[in-house]
């Protein structure tokens, strides 16, 4: 059965669905996914009309989530510059 996630209404884990990744209630969609979505530009509208029905009202829980998760977390700055080589 699934479980609301702390005090989500739309994000809930269920070990039967998705292995028990966060999930956005009445989907198959993971909270991962939606903001895989999200990332690419799509809206809540382009997400149902491409992938089925999805409640536009889980968004604002699908960043809340997010934001928790990413809250511990510590970024480090990557340098993509290449090695100046010296002969």
């Amino acid at each position: 059965m699934a479980e609301p996630y702390r005090d989500c209404r739309w994000i809930v884990s269920d070990p039967d669905l998705l292995g028990g990744k966060l999930a956005v209630r009445g989907t198959r969609f993971s909270v991962s996914f939606i903001l895989s979505c999200l990332a690419e530009g799509m809206t809540a509208d382009e997400i149902r009309d491409t992938y089925g029905w999805f409640p536009p009202e889980a968004i604002q829980e699908v960043l809340r989530v997010a934001s928790e998760f990413e809250g511990g977390r510590t970024a480090v700055r990557v340098s993509t510059a290449r090695p100046a080589f010296s002969r």
